[in-house]
């Protein structure tokens, strides 16, 4: 019989990016973000402008972000010790978006963070990759999570049999992002480690209601 298995986001779940990425647009690129509740490119402005930035130059930053500064990032509190509980339990995985070229930095990354995890790239709806993944490892019983309600979504649509946990572990925007729960997409929202580790580890076993 299969383990069960884990397949988790990074950025808001594991680490916290918003609030590292706010800090260097500001510092660096004279660039005001402010996340609040609208869509990410219209928290974008050049400090005096009142215009969004292009989605072109939007992609740009994130781009350079993740070039230059993933060294910034710092974990979600109990994110660590949750994976490492979590691994006794199942195999687990890192579904991440981004660009496969930036796959052996972002593993690296959590090593250096004491997450030593296989990390899987993916751009755009997740659903796809998730059936991929599950398919490879061959679980029979499997948990999603990540902070985004679209993925949430896609998820349904492609494994609607992997349970999924709505999880935003970055305290200034977990309240304004729309909750895959409430949508009928997650099976479960929950954004501190301390929480939702209990539910994952009854969910995996079954047990979760």
């Amino acid at each position: 019989m299969t383990r069960p298995l884990v397949i988790t986001d990074c950025d808001e779940v594991l680490l916290h990016m918003v609030r590292h990425f706010r800090e260097w647009l500001d510092e660096e690129h004279a660039v005001d973000f402010v996340l609040e509740g609208q869509a990410f490119r219209d928290s974008m402005r050049h400090r005096g402008q009142t215009e969004p930035m292009s989605e072109e130059q939007m992609w740009s930053y994130l781009d350079l972000f993740f070039e230059t500064e993933m060294h910034r990032q710092v974990p979600i509190a109990g994110a660590v010790n949750a994976i490492t509980e979590l691994q006794r339990e199942a195999d687990v995985v890192i579904l991440t978006n981004l660009p496969d070229k930036r796959n052996e930095a972002r593993g690296r990354q959590l090593r250096d963070l004491g997450i030593d995890a296989q990390v899987f790239t993916n751009l755009g709806p997740k659903g796809g990759a998730l059936a991929r993944i599950v398919g490879e490892f061959g679980a029979e019983r499997a948990v999603f999570i990540d902070d985004i309600a679209a993925h949430h979504a896609s998820a349904l649509e492609h494994v609607p049999h992997v349970h999924r946990l709505h999880f935003c572990g970055e305290p200034s925007i977990s309240p304004q992002i729309p909750c895959a729960r409430l949508a009928g997409h997650a099976h479960a929202r929950i954004d501190r480690w301390d929480e939702a580790l209990p539910w994952l580890i009854e969910t995996l076993h079954g047990e979760a209601r």
